[in-house]
């Protein structure tokens, strides 16, 4: 099955645009090659220029908060599982914490860092990063795999307020949802949204093998599917294929 992810707000796009620029850099960084720590490099500063907006600290530290008084009204319920419950509302102000007592933009004390800064200038240039452009940095590309991995935990660190924060919120937001078996007819899927409830996400798992590709499209009122697939040529067409695959709608 593949997984498909809709976002229903810009605040929800950058979310998850972080989340998978997170997961490419902790990736990369736990290998060993010279080449993947390059692209970790970049990574880390494609994320500082996703992080420099400038109402996402404020945006995260929010939803950070809505969760915690909507998990402390949960208390007593006799339906729910306190040492969970208590674990969950732990973990969200350890979350609320690290980033609150962040000062400045994320990776604000990469900036100060000049030779960082001078990569990340070039790294963006088709061949930007050659020897005879940044010797420094083709010195640290041939040192041991453990020093670089070591200079990359370093330089990471100040970014895992946010992975941390952006993880829990959106592993809490993906289990609000319960999956649902749809069937689209002739390529084509719709439903109505239930009125009054504010999604924010959708999440679609379509079979491999069908080869479908889901073009999706939602708004507070309806969700709309229509499914794709490549001709020979890689370009996209519109099937009229009857085809089953999995709906969940996150709050």
């Amino acid at each position: 099955m593949i997984l498909y992810e809709y976002p229903f707000n810009e605040r929800l796009r950058t979310y998850l645009r972080l989340e998978r620029l997170f997961r490419r850099l902790f990736e990369l960084v736990s290998r060993e090659s010279s080449i993947d720590h390059h692209f970790a490099l970049a990574t880390m500063f494609e994320i500082m220029d996703v992080a420099s907006r400038a109402d996402l600290k404020s945006d995260l530290l929010r939803d950070l908060d809505r969760n915690k008084s909507m998990f402390e009204n949960l208390r007593d319920n006799p339906a729910i599982a306190q040492n969970m419950l208590d674990h969950i509302i732990q973990q969200l102000n350890q979350c609320y914490s690290a980033l609150h007592t962040q000062t400045g933009k994320t990776g604000q004390p990469l900036t100060e860092i000049d030779w960082l800064m001078s990569i990340r200038s070039r790294i963006s240039i088709p061949g930007g990063t050659s020897s005879f452009d940044l010797p420094a940095y083709h010195r640290w590309q041939n040192c041991p795999a453990e020093q670089r991995h070591a200079d990359l935990q370093q330089w990471t660190q100040c970014l895992r307020p946010l992975a941390d924060a952006l993880a829990l919120l959106l592993r809490l937001l993906r289990e609000t949802g319960s999956p649902q078996k749809v069937a689209a007819t002739n390529g084509q899927f719709q439903q109505s949204l239930q009125a009054g409830k504010a999604y924010q996400l959708l999440r679609l798992r379509i079979s491999t093998e069908s080869g479908l590709i889901p073009e999706i499209s939602a708004n507070r009122l309806m969700v709309s599917v229509r499914l794709l697939r490549a001709n020979e040529q890689g370009a996209l067409q519109a099937t009229s294929e009857n085809a089953v695959f999995e709906l969940t709608l996150c709050a």
